[in-house]
């Protein structure tokens, strides 16, 4: 492949850096020799088998081992007499490491005592900017999704079951999600509802125990046991960024929104 060097253009000379790769070529040699194995000089066996350590950010308290972290968490969650006190718990605890990723705790939205709660998985990067959960795209959904039945965040209270957000909206890990599980049961607990419906798939499973996926599992009613042996009905239900990501579900999701209304009617 003859170029005139002289005349050539950047186009031309990407397309010859190209051909030259393609051709097997990547590494670039001068006039002088050069003694490569002299200059690449083996690495330790060992080192090489060590993986760089992960640094937490600067001032980051200590993350406890999970044993402790597990105990120690139902420790303060039983503790916590009232949702002030259950927030001021979640805000000391070190044992999930999340909450070094995080902005800040995401705790709930919406009234307290209300007749419905809503439990998601974790929070995302609206929710970790503005400290409150379901606030994104597909927050505003959810919100448009309540007024179809005639309610709003002044008729609901909202939370999710991880209340840090996860690093890149990953999925919370078993172990995260085990760590927080305490608390998002004594936040059940305390803001005492009558009808708990479970956002998604991971809601779901971990706050009811099931294996099947969402698409069974959902507009179907289950039994959730809050404190002192009283029994309330919990429904699984699309979360509202899937259902952004499969419009055509919706359909479904109005007949499990027009059977929380039916509920709602019969309290």
């Amino acid at each position: 492949m003859a170029t005139d060097s002289k005349t050539l253009t950047p186009e031309a000379a990407a397309a010859v850096l190209r051909w030259w790769l393609e051709a097997g070529v990547d590494l670039a040699v001068d006039e002088t020799p050069h003694d490569r194995l002299a200059q690449q000089a083996p690495r330790p066996a060992a080192a090489a088998s060590v993986p760089a350590p992960t640094r937490a950010p600067a001032n980051a308290p200590p993350v406890t081992a999970p044993d402790e972290a597990a105990r120690n968490a139902r420790e303060l969650a039983q503790a916590a007499r009232s949702l002030d006190e259950l927030r001021a718990a979640l805000e000391s605890f070190t044992g999930c490491g999340l909450r070094n990723t995080a902005t800040q705790l995401v705790f709930s939205d919406g009234a307290p005592g209300a007749p419905v709660m809503l439990v998601g998985e974790a929070p995302g990067a609206e929710e970790d900017r503005i400290g409150k959960p379901f606030v994104g795209r597909a927050g505003q959904l959810l919100d448009r999704m309540l007024a179809a039945i005639g309610l709003d965040r002044t008729g609901v209270y909202i939370a999710n079951v991880v209340p840090w957000r996860p690093p890149g909206n990953r999925t919370p890990t078993l172990q995260e999600t085990a760590t927080c599980l305490p608390f998002i049961r004594r936040q059940i607990e305390l803001s005492n509802p009558r009808i708990l419906v479970c956002m998604g798939n991971s809601s779901a499973q971990t706050l009811l125990g099931l294996k099947e996926g969402i698409t069974r599992t959902r507009g179907q009613l289950f039994d959730y046991p809050v404190a002192e042996g009283r029994v309330i009905k919990a429904m699984p239900m699309f979360h509202p960024a899937y259902l952004l990501r499969q419009p055509a579900q919706k359909k479904l999701a109005w007949r499990d929104l027009q059977k929380l209304a039916a509920m709602l009617r019969d309290l």
